[in-house]
């Protein structure tokens, strides 16, 4: 059962840096482009080592589609909590709405 979970934990600091590389430049809009790409390559190069082995070892315990669907909502979770803490952004209730209806399609996915 812990096992089951090493892809959710690896896939979870995967969204993390890749919400860094995609999204963390838009605090230094000062900073030239070519740069901010590079930075982003960079930061990527670790979402990737985390991402690929997450995949690896969860496809032993879910599909490719329940795999899937688990990055989908944690990218969605991560990018939340980055873009109110770190892009101070507000979180509005239509993207809660648009959130649960999210959550509905993870019940249709899982469901056996």
């Amino acid at each position: 059962m812990i096992k089951a979970f090493m892809p959710i934990i690896l896939l979870t600091l995967s969204n993390i840096f890749m919400t860094f590389a995609w999204y963390g430049h838009l605090k230094f809009k000062g900073t030239a482009l070519w740069i901010v790409i590079l930075v982003s390559w960079g930061i990527a190069f670790f979402e990737y080592c985390l991402q690929v082995p997450a995949n690896r070892i969860g496809h032993g315990f879910y599909n490719a589609a329940q795999l899937k669907t688990i990055q989908e909502v944690i990218t969605l979770v991560v990018f939340s909590i980055f873009s109110v803490l770190y892009l101070k952004e507000e979180f509005r209730w239509n993207y809660l709405i648009g959130f649960i209806f999210i959550v509905l399609a993870v019940f249709f996915i899982f469901k056996k």
